[in-house]
């Protein structure tokens, strides 16, 4: 990762992005995506992840966050560890996965080349951190995160998809409790 991508700042607002190694459309099924919204609210609950705006795409997660305890990073490294694990897991186990043996594939050899690895990468290296220094950079952050399942053309209006934090910010409720900004 760059020296330019590194949370500088613990005090500071993050736009964060994680992704699936070669953009493999794994998180299409509620269930891998649930794991993510568990993972995330056992990091608000148990390690002092604030978190602000979110979504979980098909192949991709963005978050906009913050701590009041541990490292970013730290926290964000245990996030994808668990989630890593937690979905290759339920890939192997879900009988009904149409593409369980090619995506297991794809992840064993990405896992190979990477010796942080014992078996499988799911994630790509990295998060990319943005430190959000205006309320203008954060509204850009938070518009971009919320129409991205409007511009994938899954939803007509961002509040309208489950796996965001869309819902919050147009009044209703989530399924993550976040800190509204």
């Amino acid at each position: 990762m760059s020296s330019n991508y590194k949370f500088r700042n613990q005090e500071c607002l993050y736009f964060v992005t994680f992704t699936v190694v070669r953009w493999i459309d794994v998180l299409t099924r509620r269930a891998y995506k649930d794991i993510i919204v568990e993972s995330l609210k056992y990091c608000i609950k148990h390690k002092g992840l604030q978190l602000h705006g979110w979504v979980i795409m098909s192949n991709h997660v963005h978050l906009i966050i913050s701590t009041n305890d541990k490292p970013m990073q730290d926290i964000l490294r245990d996030v994808k560890r668990h989630t890593s694990k937690a979905i290759t897991k339920a890939i192997i186990e879900n009988v009904q996965e149409s593409r369980r043996e090619w995506m297991l594939w794809f992840f064993e050899r990405e896992g190979k080349s990477n010796p942080n690895n014992e078996n499988y990468q799911f994630w790509q290296q990295g998060n990319h951190p943005i430190e959000i220094y205006t309320n203008k950079v954060l509204d850009q952050k938070l518009d971009y995160i919320h129409n991205n399942p409007v511009t994938a053309g899954w939803v007509d209006e961002p509040h309208h998809f489950l796996y965001s934090s869309a819902r919050d910010y147009a009044g209703g409720k989530g399924l993550i409790d976040i800190i509204l900004v």
